[in-house]
């Protein structure tokens, strides 16, 4: 069993979330993908965020965290929206939506 931390970009606290949500080495992470590990993680009660999600695709690349660019991160975005979305708490969702109608947050500043 190799420690997540030892891939490039993922450090302590990826590897405590990860292993939370039932992912619990390297080789675990490799074998699930991007995707199906953002998703146990976002099951697992954590909080979504888009940097996290594409910090995770470049490191099980082996590319820098910062690598993603251009149309392949706009493509990202559209993935990654479509797995919170699948993972969105439909109370919490109803809830902002109200709020965003009576303008009482911004919608444009959360992640």
């Amino acid at each position: 069993m190799t420690a997540i931390s030892s891939i490039r970009n993922l450090g302590p606290a990826m590897e405590a979330a990860l292993t939370a949500a039932g992912v619990p080495d390297a080789e675990t992470l490799r074998a699930l993908g991007a995707d199906a590990a953002y998703a146990r993680l976002l099951a697992n009660g954590f909080a979504p965020h888009f940097i996290s999600y594409y910090v995770l695709h470049m490191a099980l690349q082996g590319r820098p965290w910062n690598d993603c660019k251009g149309a392949e991160k706009d493509a990202m975005r559209v993935q990654f929206d479509a797995l919170k979305a699948s993972h969105a708490d439909p109370v919490r969702t109803e809830l902002e939506a109200f709020l965003d109608r009576i303008g009482v947050t911004d919608r444009h500043l959360r992640k």
